[in-house]
Order: structure tokens, then sequence, then C-alpha cells
């Protein structure tokens, strides 16, 4: 996370400057670790998948994201801090130990997202994995219905586009929703032409579409965030771990501005994001920009 925050800005006096108080974010995915990173933040925990009242994460997957999105850095005397280290944890686990999980799994979880937005607060919801089979068209459509209903409720929501890349069309069911902030992966240059990049297999928006998908990219590759293991960290690449970094930078603006609205929050992002000068359907508006995006 330490190279993350550098190459989009986001310095510690940056996030020493948001002195509102920190803001919710619901995480739906494989649970979550009580790493040191993470203790004393998580303010709620349900379990959709094997209905235990412990908090765990037996993948690790969603407490590497959760580390993106606002670990301490406590561990790493701040190196793999995450973008928004103050926020507020509301856990949801809808994905297995392996990384799967029902389509019903994820409606309840975002019911229970929406009937307890007021309870904890919940400014941002996090959605880094996918749905969907082909049989199964009906109910994505009637969750992303749902989906649609946690975003009229104010809340931002932020989806990965999957990595089901590079060909045309391949953004995840759930980010092709209009009321979501769908997230790429692109390393903007970092790397150079290394192989394996996660941009290479980002999924893409329809070139065609009159709904211009991903909205923003953000790095994804090599990210080390918190494990579920001990005190430790490690390294995963994927939309996965791009997407809790554009929720962070969202916790972290509505910290410093908690009255601005989903709506708002979209616009100042994709707004300031910086052209990369790629294909649309591949990065959005552009990179994400967390110093433009808090200071201008």
């Amino acid at each position: 996370m330490y190279r993350v925050r550098k190459q989009l800005g986001c310095s510690e006096r940056l996030q020493q400057s948001c002195k509102g108080a920190p803001v919710t974010v619901a995480v739906l995915d494989t649970g979550i670790y009580e790493h040191p990173d993470l203790s004393g933040r998580i303010v709620a925990f349900q379990d959709f998948v094997n209905r235990r009242s412990r908090i765990y994460d037996d993948s690790g997957h969603g407490t590497h994201v959760a580390g993106c999105i606002g670990g301490s850095g406590l561990m790493s005397n701040g190196k793999y801090r995450g973008i928004a280290p103050q926020c507020l944890f509301c856990v949801g686990k809808v994905l297995n130990q392996n990384g799967e999980g029902s389509i019903d799994s994820m409606y309840q979880g975002l019911l229970w997202v929406i009937q307890n937005r007021l309870h904890y607060h919940i400014r941002v919801l996090n959605i880094s994995v996918g749905i969907g089979e082909p049989d199964e068209k009906s109910k994505v459509i009637e969750v992303i219905g749902l989906l649609e209903a946690v975003w009229k409720e104010g809340i931002v929501v932020v989806c990965a586009a999957g990595n089901a890349g590079p060909g045309n069309g391949t953004i995840s069911p759930l980010g092709s929703s209009r009321k979501v902030i769908t997230v790429g992966c692109h390393e903007g240059g970092y790397f150079g032409n290394r192989r394996g990049l996660c941009e290479n297999y980002s999924g893409r928006g329809d070139a065609n579409d009159s709904i211009r998908k991903p909205d923003i990219v953000a790095p994804g590759t090599d990210i080390m965030s918190c494990n579920n293991r001990g005190n430790g960290y490690v390294k995963k690449s994927g939309t996965s771990m791009a997407t809790p970094i554009v929720s962070g930078a969202a916790a972290l603006l509505l910290q410093k501005y908690p009255y601005m609205n989903n709506e708002q929050v979209k616009r100042k992002m994709v707004y300031s994001a910086v052209d990369l000068g790629d294909f649309w359907n591949k990065q959005g508006w552009g990179m994400l920009d967390i110093q433009s995006l808090l200071e201008q």
C-alpha cells in the first residue's frame, strides 16, 4: 500500500487533514480477521454463509480488502497503511473459504446493509466480488436492482469491474449498473510492460454501450495488505484490490466533507481522475487521484 498511496498522492499529511468523524464502510466479502491493523474498528459482523456469530475470515480475501480500505498500518510502522485508516467496518460474509458464494447470500447481505445503514451510519459499500452464472440471469437482475436500492439510500456503492478481461463487454454484472462506481485496474505505467499486470485482465466495458464503464481505475497489481493469519501482510492482485482503494478514497472524502451525498462523491471522484490516454472501456475517466480529490 505504500506504493499505492505515493502513486495516488495520499500522503499521511493529507489523511490527517480529514478531521471529521470516521466513516463506516460496509464490506460484503469473505469476512474479516481481527488483524491488529483493523483492531477496535469492526462495528458489526454477519455471516450469511455458515451462520456463525464470531468474527472470522477463512479465506483472507475480505481481510486484505479491508486493509486496503483502511488498515492502520500498526504492524508495519505505517508502511502498509490503507487509504482511510480511521474508518469503521460493517462486514457481511457472503463468500466461503474458496471465495465462492450464492446469489442468495449476496442478496441477504445487501438487505442487511440497507436495514442497518442508519444504525451503523454506513456511507460506503465495497463489493470486490462478482456473481452470476448464465442460468441465473433473473436472480442477477434482482440483485442488481437491490444494489441500486442501496445507492438510492445515499450509500456510495463501489464495485469491481471483475477479472474477465480484456475482451469487450467483460465487466462484472454488478459493475454494469449505472448506479455504482465501477472500478477497473490500471498501474499507469508503474511496472512498464511487465507480464501479469492486473490491467491486462481487468474487466472491460462495452465500447458500443451507452453506459460507459468502468468509471475509474486504481492500482491492483501486487498490493500488500492485511493477511488473515497472525499479524502479517500478503500480496494480492486483481480488481478486488483496486476497488477498496477507491472505497477508501470515498470514505476519506466523506470524513472531510460529511455532508456530501453519493452523487457528489462520484462526480468529484471521476472529474478529478487523471486521464491515462487509454481506451475508455479500459480506463473510464482515468486514474484515481486522491490528492486532487481532497484538495481541489
